[in-house]
C-alpha cells in the first residue's frame, strides 16, 4: 500500500519530496499571504500542517477549493514535505494542490472548534471519534485489544469463540436479555401464560450470554488453555458510570491451574497490557494525563512495575474494620466489598495493587471451588489504585457432588447444567480462570470518568441509538 498515514509522515525526513495527504480539517488559519490547514487522519494524536503561500502562487483550482474549507471537511492535498519553522512540529507540507473530497457546512456540522461536553458527544456518537478525546480512546482500545491477543498467544492459550445466544445463566443472577421469535404482542393480547417456549425458535428459553466462562471450561478440559474475547450482556437496570448493558469480556481458562497459578497469570497479564499501551500510545496517554486525569501515566507505570500484595478477604476485612468510621458502607465479614473499600486497601493501606482471595461463598457464584472451612471459596479479585476491582476469578469446583449440591443450594436446576457437570464426570481436573471487563480496563487506562465514553456505541437502559 503506497498511501502513507500522517503518523508515518510526521516522523519522516523533511527532504522536500512530494507527498499526498488525506484527512479531515481540524483548523483553518489565514494571514495576508498565507493559509494554514491542520489535517488529521486519526492515525495518531498529532495533525500535520499544510501551508499555502500566495506569494509563491496558488492555482485557481486550489484557490477555489480553499474557499470551501471549513472544520470537518475531508481533503486530498499534494505538496513538498519540508522542515517546519513552527514550534511543536518537525515537518509541514508546502502545498501545491488541494481537493475537497467532502464538505462540512459550518452551519450544520456539530463539531466546531470549541469544547463539547461528553454528554453532548454521546448524542452524536457517530461523529465523536473525530474529536481528540475519542480518537485517543479508539487508539488505546485498539492497542489494548492487540496486547490481549498477543499475551495469550505467547502464553500458549487458544482463542475460543463462545456462543452469544445461550440457555445457561453463568452467574445465576437471572439478569439476562431474552432472545425469542415469538410474537410477544400477540401473546399479550391473547393473554397466554405461561409461554410455550417449545414453539420458539430454539424450542426453549434462550438469552444473550452474560459470560463465555462455562463454555470456555469445556475447551480448557480438552486443549488445556483457552481464552475468550467477545461481547457479553447484562440486563441490569443500572444507570451508573461503571455499568453497560453490552460490553466485551476477556476470559482465560486453564486446566491444571490452581488459585496461585491463576493469580500469577492475572498479575502478569495486567502488567503486560499496561506496559504495552504505555509504549504504543504514549502521546494519547499524555493527552489523557493533561486533560482528563492528572498523574495518570505515573499511576499506570507504578502498577505496571509493582508486586501485587496478596491477602485473604478475612485479612482485608480486619484491616478495613480498624478504619470503619471513614466509610459510607461499614465493612463486616460477609459483606460484598464496595468500591470505597477496594480503593482504601490499594490507595491508603498497601499503596499498590492487591489480590484478595477466599471470599465468603454466599457472595460468590456456584462454580467456585469450596474451601475446607465450609464458609469460603477459592475466589480472587484483583484491585488496583484509582479504580478498585478490575479482574475477578477463581479456581473452579471440580468435585461433582459438591458442585451439584451448590447448584441446588442456590435454587438452580442441575439438569440445566448437565453438560457442564459432565466435565466433572469424565476426566475432571483442577482448573481456574478469570474475567476482565474490557471497557473497565479502558476506563482505567484512559482515566475517563464514564464507561459510556470508552465503547464506540454504549448500550444502557432506555438507550440503544446508532
Amino acid at each position: 500500500m503506497k498511501m502513507q498515514q500522517i503518523k508515518d509522515i510526521i516522523v519522516s525526513n523533511p527532504d522536500g519530496r512530494e507527498i499526498t495527504i488525506y484527512g479531515w480539517v481540524r483548523t483553518k488559519r489565514e494571514t495576508k499571504n498565507l493559509t494554514f490547514l491542520q489535517i488529521n487522519d486519526g492515525s495518531c494524536f498529532a495533525s500535520i500542517q499544510l501551508t499555502f503561500d500566495a506569494e509563491k502562487g496558488i492555482d485557481a483550482a486550489t484557490a477555489g477549493e480553499l474557499k470551501k474549507i471549513t472544520t470537518g471537511a475531508s481533503v486530498k492535498a499534494t505538496g513538498k514535505l519540508v522542515p517546519s519553522p513552527a514550534s511543536g512540529q518537525a515537518v509541514e507540507v508546502e502545498t501545491s494542490s488541494l481537493t475537497v473530497l467532502g464538505e462540512a457546512p459550518a452551519d450544520t456540522y456539530p463539531l466546531q472548534k470549541k469544547n463539547h461536553s461528553f454528554e453532548f458527544l454521546r448524542e452524536i456518537a457517530h461523529l465523536r471519534a473525530r474529536t481528540n478525546t475519542f480518537g485517543a480512546v479508539a487508539r488505546v482500545r485498539n492497542q489494548a485489544a492487540y496486547a490481549i491477543h498477543t499475551f495469550f498467544q505467547e502464553h500458549g492459550f487458544n482463542f475460543l469463540n463462545t456462543p452469544i445466544i445461550t440457555s445457561s445463566d453463568t452467574e445465576g443472577a437471572g439478569e439476562m436479555f431474552q432472545v425469542t421469535t415469538l410474537d410477544l404482542d400477540k401473546l399479550a393480547k391473547e393473554g397466554k401464560a405461561p409461554v410455550d417456549y417449545s414453539q420458539d425458535f430454539f424450542g426453549k428459553h434462550a438469552s444473550l450470554t452474560v459470560s463465555g466462562q462455562l463454555e470456555a471450561e469445556t475447551y480448557a478440559t480438552a486443549v488445556s488453555r483457552v481464552y475468550t474475547f467477545g461481547p457479553t450482556f447484562r440486563a441490569e437496570n443500572s444507570n451508573t458510570t461503571r455499568h453497560l448493558a453490552e460490553f466485551w469480556m476477556v476470559e482465560p481458562e486453564a486446566a491444571f491451574f490452581d488459585l496461585n497459578d491463576n493469580m500469577d497469570l492475572a498479575e502478569e497479564f495486567l502488567q503486560f497490557i499496561l506496559k504495552w499501551v504505555l509504549e504504543k500510545c504514549a502521546d494519547d496517554l499524555q493527552f489523557f494525563d493533561s486533560r482528563i486525569q492528572n498523574g495518570l501515566v505515573d499511576m499506570l507505570k507504578t502498577v505496571a512495575a509493582s508486586d501485587f500484595v496478596r491477602l485473604t478477604y478475612t485479612e482485608a476485612i480486619t484491616e478495613l474494620e480498624k478504619n470503619a468510621d471513614v466509610f459510607e458502607f461499614k465493612p463486616y465479614w460477609g459483606c460484598d466489598l464496595q468500591s470505597e473499600h477496594e480503593k482504601y486497601l490499594t490507595e491508603k493501606i498497601y499503596k499498590c495493587p492487591v489480590i484478595l482471595t477466599d471470599y465468603p461463598k454466599e457472595i460468590k457464584a456456584f462454580y467456585m471451588k469450596q474451601n475446607d472451612d465450609g464458609k469460603t471459596v477459592r475466589a480472587m479479585d484483583v484491585l488496583v489504585p484509582g479504580l478498585g476491582e478490575i479482574i475477578g476469578g477463581s479456581e473452579r469446583e471440580e468435585n461433582l457432588e459438591k458442585l451439584e449440591n451448590r447448584i441446588r443450594e442456590l435454587g438452580l436446576n442441575p439438569d440445566d447444567y448437565w453438560w457442564y457437570l459432565d466435565l466433572r464426570r469424565f476426566g475432571t481436573v483442577p482448573h481456574s480462570g478469570f474475567g476482565l471487563g474490557f471497557e473497565r480496563l479502558i476506563l482505567y487506562i484512559t482515566g475517563m470518568g464514564n464507561i459510556r465514553d470508552v465503547i464506540p456505541y454504549p448500550r444502557t437502559p432506555k438507550f440503544a441509538e446508532f
